[in-house]
């Protein structure tokens, strides 16, 4: 069997305080807000910008990569 890894965010809910910023960030729609708690949805439309990572004061949300762009000069 072949370990898959997936090219969109990790989720860890019990490290998530449910401050809601990775769903202000998110343009498309892969974390809201329901009931208080934030609720990961389709990253079918997932562009990687990872503002949801970079933004996450806890840590709850995790890529498998780090895109690094660079000066062309």
């Amino acid at each position: 069997m072949q370990n898959e890894m997936s090219d969109k965010p990790s989720f860890d809910p019990a490290k998530c305080n449910a401050c809601g910023l990775c769903a202000e960030v998110c343009r498309r729609g892969g974390f809201t807000i329901a009931q208080g708690k934030i609720v990961t949805g389709d990253f079918a439309e997932c562009d990687w910008c990872q503002e949801c990572d970079l933004i996450c004061p806890t840590g709850a949300i995790t890529f498998p990569f780090e895109v690094v762009i660079e000066d062309q000069d």
